[in-house]
């Protein structure tokens, strides 16, 4: 077991690092508002971060999310790999990769996903005959090679991230079959306020045409890569709230000397920095085992847990480190608390997740192969 990045990865990250750093101010932040930082995201596609995801693999993807979240970028990065590249790469069929991939390299096609699935959401027939392009017909669940199916969907999601910003959506019905919906075939879409400030939306389907992604076994394997993604993001969210907290209590002196030498601070930052490293070596953990083939659930629903227990409590300790700046709305260490926050949300509750887990851990058990 090796979490090692490799040299393809690590300069990916290193080409992430400078993009962020240099794009992703303050300023440009607060003009993002709860939108993509167009220029951002054109950036990071010309650069060809998005589409190397697919030669670096989950990991690779980890990486470039923990930098977004150092700095909690505005921009569809986390969706656009986890709903769309890596889930076409891996179960589209070869007319869907041939039509989608190009436009996700690039850019221009942007997937997000409801997940994890709410059981809202119910496949009928009505044999459409797709998105323009799309191979007509084909029967549902398809062999990997062969046409996709198109079912009609009936239903609601309370919210998706980044619906705002998306072409598509990645939607599972309440079998657990994966569809893809174009978002100007929705019958609605409307706008949602999170606690973070990401692009979300209502989604609201009614005989809503959904071309079929995958086989059996594809929404486990979306879903866990989506919350190894997430877990991600959240370690980056977390070690750019430390790091904030470091310099800011470096600096700032009380009693005439800086809060960093006073014992409780450093106590404080030392738990901060445990349960970061713990969410990013879970995540590590998670991803390498998605990549290398192996069973990754398990991973990545200890992953999860880790982001959402853990990651609220680094993001309250980073705001309650800058004493009565934390509490400024506009300071940026307010937007890692409301993006960890957020990620905790999205990825469910502690007690649920580790009730997952149980009943994975005890179904593995009970299986005699």
């Amino acid at each position: 077991m090796d979490f090692t990045p490799g040299e393809e990865q690590s300069a990916v990250r290193e080409l992430a690092a400078r993009i962020f750093t240099d794009l992703a101010t303050h300023e440009r932040l607060r003009a993002a508002g709860t939108g993509t930082d167009a220029g951002l995201w054109k950036a990071l596609c010309a650069a060809g971060l998005p589409a190397a995801v697919e030669e670096t693999g989950l990991l690779g993807l980890v990486l470039l999310l923990e930098e977004q979240g150092r700095v909690t970028a505005q921009v569809p990065l986390a969706v656009t790999c986890a709903y769309g590249i890596l889930a076409v790469a891996r179960h589209g069929t070869g007319a869907q990769r041939a039509r989608l991939l190009p436009g996700l390299r690039d850019g221009t096609t942007v997937v997000t996903g409801a997940f994890p699935a709410p059981g809202t959401v119910t496949a009928r027939d009505g044999a459409p005959d797709g998105p323009p392009g799309a191979e007509p017909g084909g029967p549902p669940g398809g062999e990997p090679d062969g046409p996709p199916a198109y079912a009609l969907l009936d239903g609601a999601v309370p919210w998706v991230p980044w619906l705002g910003d998306a072409t598509h959506v990645l939607v599972p019905d309440r079998e657990h079959a994966l569809w893809l919906v174009r978002v100007e075939d929705a019958a609605g879409t409307e706008p949602v306020e999170l606690t973070a400030p990401w692009s979300a939306g209502r989604l609201v389907l009614e005989g809503t045409p959904g071309e079929r992604l995958g086989g059996p076994g594809a929404y486990a394997d979306v879903l866990a890569a989506a919350r190894t993604a997430f877990a991600g993001l959240q370690a980056g969210v977390c070690a750019g709230s430390l790091a904030r907290a470091v310099e800011h209590t470096s600096v700032r002196e009380q009693f005439g000397r800086p809060l960093s030498t006073h014992q409780a601070v450093q106590l404080r930052a030392a738990d901060a920095y445990m349960d970061t490293e713990a969410i990013r070596v879970t995540a590590y953990e998670a991803a390498w085992r998605f990549d290398e083939g192996l069973a990754a659930s398990g991973a990545a629903l200890t992953a999860a847990w880790w982001a959402s227990e853990a990651g609220k409590r680094v993001v309250h300790a980073g705001q309650h480190l800058h004493g009565g700046t934390g509490a400024d709305l506009d300071h940026p260490v307010h937007r890692h608390f409301l993006w960890g926050r957020q990620l905790d949300a999205y990825l469910g509750c502690g007690t649920e997740l580790l009730a997952e887990l149980g009943d994975l851990l005890a179904e593995a058990e009970g299986d005699p192969s």
